[in-house]
């Protein structure tokens, strides 16, 4: 039988940790890309850890001009937080960053 310090304790050790630990998949999961370059981001790609290729661009038909920004939301249920960022630009040039850490940035600049 617990004393009425011990489950009191064990109630207080429960209810902290209830209120700290965020699932993986409740983490926000949204970044903002920002173009900061001076060149215009025409495809960008995001791909979680765990996945073999580079998925469809998500700009789409669109495109970042240089001070531009657009958020993203990379949930895409897997619960990643660690993603590889590739973009491209109108010069031709390509940057690859791998292992962003989705969950603990708000914001993402290439310049």
């Amino acid at each position: 039988m617990f004393s009425r310090r011990q489950l009191v304790t064990a109630m207080a050790a429960l209810a902290v940790t209830a209120t700290t630990a965020i699932p993986a998949f409740a983490l926000d999961r949204r970044v903002r890309i920002v173009n900061d370059t001076g060149y215009v981001l025409v495809e960008f790609y995001g791909s979680n850890k765990g996945s073999t290729s580079w998925e469809e661009d998500i700009l789409g038909p669109d495109v970042l001009r240089t001070g531009q920004s657009v958020m993203i939301d990379f949930d895409d249920g897997t619960g990643y937080c660690k993603f590889d960022f590739k973009a491209i630009f109108d010069d031709g040039d390509e940057l690859i960053r791998k292992g962003v850490n989705i969950c603990e940035i708000g914001s993402y600049t290439y310049n």
